[in-house]
């Protein structure tokens, strides 16, 4: 098991902070049954004692999870994990995810505090979540900018409090990929207790560097990484599943491995893009419409010789339904060809020829050019021949 990078899903937590995007408990315990069925580790149900209803959704999902842990959030607060632990009461693999932030930032700005009593409540709150589970999960909010001896002070602490996991955010999408592995690698280096807890991933995308962070921590020696499907989350989003996952799967090399069933990443995104009512913009990497299609000439002519020259990921592998070759200006003789071909004219060369040059009349006019138009060019070139 020291290669599996363990998956934590935060969908139904972190995800569902997006404006706009609050999910009913019904809608909750249907993706966290789909989650589930995909593979992932450890599903973040929600934060319960932010709401009735959050409350609802965890004790329900905790019910009817048996395969996954299900985890709830809670502030380094009595109060809030008493709450939590009630509401995975009925879980099968119950987790208590406990913290509070670590950075001198938070420590001053938001705390009004000092770093010794923030070490205090973090040994507090890991061993009073400790009394409901063996199972205890802390992070060190604002790890990213968090000062590296300190924080390995914390880490230290809270594993010997009895933290089975320690969860290391970037929590602003502060750093780069290689500032990120060397705090991970600090603290494995630093930290005397490290071998008896996961460190765990947790990386924003304010910098557009959720994956590479993820990543990059992983190498580094994490194996836990927390992430939302579609890179749903707080601001500009969480570290994306099927990214990460993907990543893994292409670089074998890296010696590292997930549980998630790849075929599942397209539907499941387009099932948590419909229930949160949150588009998945076409040029995400994966699960985006535009993934697997293809509308240069240059690159068209490649791929229809031979895919793997454009694609290092067959659209099967993900649950997609296949590679696209889009007919716009930009686009050749080959693509013209291929897509008279699929609609079941037999054009040859010269027909080709010929009918690129109106193509590209019809493409310059448009965005491109569809299926009714490519049969207006054939019936038009078969009255002519």
């Amino acid at each position: 098991m020291a290669d599996k990078v363990f998956i934590f899903d935060t969908t139904l937590r972190d995800g569902e902070q997006v404006p706009g995007c609050k999910l009913n408990t019904a809608e909750k315990v249907e993706l966290a049954l789909l989650l589930e069925a995909l593979g992932v580790d450890i599903i973040e149900a929600g934060f319960p004692i932010s709401s009735p209803g959050d409350f609802e959704s965890v004790n329900q999902i905790a019910a009817i999870i048996k395969n996954a842990t299900v985890c709830a959030l809670t502030r380094s607060v009595e109060k809030d994990i008493e709450v939590a632990a009630a509401a995975l009461k009925g879980a099968s693999r119950p987790r208590i995810h406990t913290g509070i932030g670590t950075s001198d930032m938070h420590i001053k700005h938001k705390f009004n505090s000092t770093r010794e009593a923030i070490l205090e409540r973090a040994v507090a709150a890991t061993k009073f979540a400790r009394r409901f589970t063996d199972d205890v999960e802390f992070y060190c909010e604002d790890a990213g900018r968090s000062d590296n001896a300190y924080l390995a002070q914390v880490v230290e602490a809270v594993i010997a409090a009895g933290a089975t996991t320690v969860n290391i955010p970037d929590t602003t999408g502060y750093c780069l990929p290689h500032q990120y592995g060397d705090k991970i690698k600090y603290l494995i280096d630093h930290v005397s207790n490290v071998d008896k807890a996961v460190l765990s991933c947790h990386c924003h995308n304010d910098l557009g560097l959720a994956t590479a962070n993820s990543i990059a921590g992983a190498i580094a020696g994490a194996r836990q990484i927390e992430c939302t499907i579609n890179g749903l989350g707080e601001r500009a989003g969480n570290t994306s599943l099927e990214e990460v996952v993907m990543v893994l799967r292409q670089h074998a090399d890296l010696g590292l491995y997930t549980n998630v069933n790849p075929k599942m990443l397209n539907s499941i995104s387009q099932k948590v893009s419909d229930t949160m009512r949150m588009p998945v913009q076409p040029n995400k990497a994966i699960v985006g419409s535009n993934a697997f299609s293809h509308s240069s000439g240059i690159h068209q002519d490649g791929f229809l010789k031979n895919a793997q020259t454009y694609e290092i990921i067959a659209p099967e592998e993900v649950g997609a339904e296949g590679s696209k070759i889009i007919l716009t200006a930009r686009s050749g003789r080959s693509a013209l060809a291929h897509r008279f071909h699929k609609l079941g004219y037999q054009f040859d060369r010269d027909d080709v020829d010929a009918l690129y040059e109106e193509f590209l009349l019809v493409a310059d006019r448009k965005k491109e050019v569809l299926e009714e138009d490519l049969h207006e060019l054939a019936k038009a070139r078969e009255v002519v021949s």
